[in-house]
């Protein structure tokens, strides 16, 4: 029971079944049609065991109107003496018509006898070893001694579909009854209306879910409403000077769009607070989040206060620290100040220098990997967090990049950046405690990107292609999605690609990127392939965030129907960076069904269709759900288990709308609703 998270009762209650099937009536063979499944009575006529084609049990019963032949062919010496002729079977299973009459293929048997139940049996989900009815028998006890006190205002009754009559709205269902209902529900229930979980119980049950989400995120915002950060305001310059800002305004090579001002503005007002920001800037790929991160770190440190960038790859991180030592060291080096490298390939001697660094305060920004929140790394006085990619990020490492500023009896500002843009509703449910800011244009000179997809039986064609291309002095980018061959998947792998390529080009330098490579190993290749030394890249998705190689032009994605929308929108955006009109190949396979998933054909059909993040994000949570985008954000626990964000929208607003009231007037009772749906889980939605 711990494997499958059951630990308290109202676990136990909230564990609800897969499916249910109906053993509350007996059907007649004569009556069954071919591909029901039915329970029958009958006696055993024939039982005898088979060698041919294979070992196998073969039961031959009537129940008066016909016959049938139950076939197994894993069973036991014990089974086979009990089915002995003449005795009486209930024996529910699927049945097949077929040249030698009706049969049923490894049916559930039980001797007959004793009344029918009077409800559907439910099938749970259960782990390995674990029986059916052990897991029934636990959830009964627990469903007769949990306590479900009523916790949702009188006032507040959800707005619930199915759940009106001719005299208008009924009462709703209680929690208690509804999980009865669920848990046992009756013979004459339409089993549609459970299986798509619009019956009244479900959303009742969808609506208490959804409430405690809310309560949770909205607690969240009262507690950190409670902390304190440090207040960032730039200090007066002296007369006709400008203020560090103002300079690196001036000092960047281009002019920043009215969107990066627009959230520059937002994040600032944010930092001058005493209140710890929790913002998420949120950009399409090549908007220029990174700029609006240097501009807001730029505030911190004017301020007097350090800074800390996080992203998930070495690659990234450098990227960051290559733009940001350009824009901000010339400023900071007069004042003494620096900009620190922190990542765990770093060698011992140069790490404690930077240590060092960190510690003394005269690095006021460092920039670096997971390596930033090391135990050893003391910040002198951090102030501001950014956390690139945030989604990548588990819950634990944020929490640690908070408590760096714990000894002092502050939080740091916190400004979590994604280039995955989040659709509307989960922006409503999984991220309501976030304060959101929107880079919602593009910088001028970026060109639009053509997207075309390929079946892999035209790539010797495509590589002819790549020739003419290369010659002109362009650079391509080829991502497959394995390093090394499986046996399980025939997909392209890096290496064997990297070596065809390399075969198929003479002349042409063809590089290879992969995660299992060593960091100087990366770092050399991303310098040669940067510089314009090298024509081509074979990589895997290592390249899929941050890279920046204004020359590339060409993308090609193998096997591009295995890959998620958003992780193709990203690879896409690593061209189109220059002024030379930029394309993206999706090749695809059809393996040996011969034909492409509905799911993958939706996504390289969206993919075809529009180069908007947003659209691209709302596309990717109809096909996928919620989980690509939160990434680790819930420690990898599903808090939404029963309510589906696109059916379940009317139920979401009513809980936003309910939560902040409830927390105000009943905060006992919303303090019990949110123990009672999340338990420890709550946490994770405060990080």
């Amino acid at each position: 029971m711990l494997k499958l998270g059951l630990v308290r009762d109202i676990d136990l209650a909230l564990h609800l079944p897969l499916r249910y099937e109906d053993e509350t009536r007996i059907t007649l063979l004569k009556n069954a049609r071919e591909g029901d499944t039915v329970q029958i009575e009958a006696t055993v006529t024939a039982c005898e065991v088979q060698q041919r084609p294979r070992r196998m049990l073969k039961v031959t019963v009537d129940d008066g109107s016909a016959t049938c032949v139950l076939t197994f062919f894993s069973f036991y010496a014990s089974q086979q003496k009990a089915m002995a002729v003449g005795s009486r079977w209930r024996i529910r299973g699927e049945v097949k018509g077929g040249f030698w009459g009706r049969q049923m293929l490894h049916p559930t048997c039980k001797a007959a006898g004793g009344e029918l139940p009077q409800a559907l049996t439910p099938i749970y989900p259960v782990a390995a070893g674990l029986p059916q009815a052990y897991v029934r028998r636990a959830i009964a006890t627990a469903l007769q001694r949990v306590q479900l006190p009523e916790t949702l205002p009188r006032d507040a009754q959800p707005p619930i579909a199915n759940y009106w009559d001719e005299n208008g709205l009924k009462p709703l269902p209680s929690l208690r009854d509804a999980l009865l209902f669920l848990h046992n529900p009756s013979p004459d229930v339409a089993l549609s209306t459970l299986e798509d979980r619009s019956h009244p119980a479900w959303q009742r049950l969808k609506a208490e879910e959804l409430l405690a989400q809310q309560l949770s995120q909205y607690q969240a915002r009262q507690v950190r409403a409670s902390l304190r950060a440090p207040a960032l305001q730039v200090p007066p310059s002296p007369a006709g000077q400008p203020s560090l800002v103002e300079q690196l305004r001036a000092a960047l090579p281009f002019a920043l769009t009215a969107a990066q001002e627009r959230v520059c503005r937002e994040i600032a007002a944010d930092m001058a607070r005493t209140q710890p920001m929790h913002r998420l800037l949120q950009g399409d790929v090549g908007s220029g989040k990174t700029v609006v991160a240097a501009m807001s770190a730029m505030v911190c440190i004017a301020a007097g206060w350090q800074c800390a960038l996080m992203a998930p790859t070495e690659i990234l991180a450098e990227q960051h620290f290559a733009k940001l030592v350009g824009w901000l060291e010339p400023l900071l080096v007069p004042m003494g100040k620096k900009v620190a490298w922190l990542s765990g390939a770093q060698r011992k001697k140069e790490r404690a220098a930077m240590l060092e660094l960190v510690a003394s305060g005269e690095a006021a920004l460092v920039v670096g990997t997971h390596a930033v929140i090391q135990e050893q790394v003391q910040f002198h006085n951090l102030a501001l967090a950014v956390i690139d990619e945030q989604h990548r990020f588990g819950v634990a490492q944020r929490l640690a990049l908070r408590g760096k500023l714990a000894h002092a009896g502050l939080e740091p500002h916190l400004l979590m950046m994604s280039a995955t843009p989040i659709p509307r509703t989960l922006a409503m449910s999984y991220y309501a405690d976030l304060d959101v800011s929107v880079i919602d244009e593009l910088p001028p000179g970026r060109t639009p990107i053509v997207t075309r997809v390929l079946p892999d039986s035209r790539k010797d064609e495509l590589i002819q292609r790549l020739a003419a291309q290369l010659a002109q002095g362009r650079q391509v980018y080829w991502v497959c999605p394995l390093i090394e061959e499986s046996e399980s998947l025939d997909l392209s792998n890096a290496t064997a690609t990297h070596a065809e390529l390399s075969a198929a080009l003479p002349g042409v330098l063809v590089g290879l990127l992969h995660s299992r490579m060593s960091a100087a190993e990366k770092k050399a290749v991303m310098e040669m392939f940067a510089s314009g030394q090298m024509g081509l890249l074979v990589a895997t998705t290592v390249i899929e965030v941050g890279v920046d190689v204004p020359n590339a032009s060409l993308m090609v994605i193998e096997h591009a129907e295995r890959f998620g929308l958003s992780q193709l929108h990203q690879l896409r955006g690593r061209v189109g960076r220059g002024a030379v009109a930029s394309a993206c190949v999706l090749l695809y396979s059809v393996g040996e069904s011969g034909r492409l998933s509905d799911s993958g054909k939706e996504r390289l059909r969206a993919m075809a269709e529009t180069n908007d993040g947003f659209e691209i994000a709302r596309r990717d949570l109809e096909i996928r759900g919620p989980g690509e985008f939160l990434g680790a954000r819930q420690s990898g626990a599903a808090m939404l288990r029963f309510a589906d964000l696109d059916q379940d929208m009317a139920l979401l607003e009513w809980a936003r709308a309910l939560a902040p009231r409830m927390l105000a007037r009943f905060p006992q009772q919303a303090q019990q609703h949110i123990e009672r749906w999340l338990g420890n889980k709550a946490d994770y939605l405060k990080a």
